[in-house]
């Protein structure tokens, strides 16, 4: 009767709910459960390639000191004026490439800027600009406002000038 009943559900006997099952069973569902996706088995693979390469750098790398250690050792008179010049040239190459770098990006800036094509940062400018010119303004006011005061105090102190 109840292969005739189709509300009935035939359990599985190695089942997540069956407490009779076998250990391994659960341990599998455990460990597909963690296992890691499609989308995620890119990253895993180009993961294990990085950490095979980064443990194959360091073991050359050490390899390479122990066995040219004695070689630079003897050699370091030489090396350290070496590279103490080629430091110096080094940077100041890559100095004056910056400089020249940012020479070239200020003198666009400041093409856009008198064309009036809206740089970045332009109005920043503007607001300084109108700032300084405000205050030079207020300055030359104040000058002309007190600078005839001024003279008459200069000529009292020193009559005959």
């Amino acid at each position: 009767m109840a292969e005739r009943n189709p509300t009935q559900q035939r359990r599985s006997p190695t089942g997540p709910n069956n407490p009779t099952a076998p250990a391994f069973s659960t341990f599998l569902q455990r460990i597909q459960a963690h296992s890691p996706h499609s989308a995620q088995l890119p990253l895993f693979i180009t993961a294990l390639i990085l950490l095979l390469l980064t443990g194959l750098t360091v073991t050359v790398t050490s390899l390479g000191f122990i066995f040219f250690m004695p070689l630079i050792i003897i050699s370091s008179p030489v090396w350290f004026p070496i590279g103490a010049v080629v430091l110096i040239v080094f940077a100041g190459f890559a100095s004056v490439c910056g400089f020249g770098v940012l020479s070239v990006v200020g003198f666009c800036w400041m093409y856009r800027y008198f064309k009036g094509m809206h740089p970045p940062g332009w109005d920043r400018v503007d607001y300084a600009r109108s700032r300084i010119y405000d205050t030079a303004s207020h300055v030359k006011d104040y000058a002309m406002e007190y600078g005839g005061y001024l003279q008459s105090k200069v000529k009292d102190a020193a009559p005959g000038a």
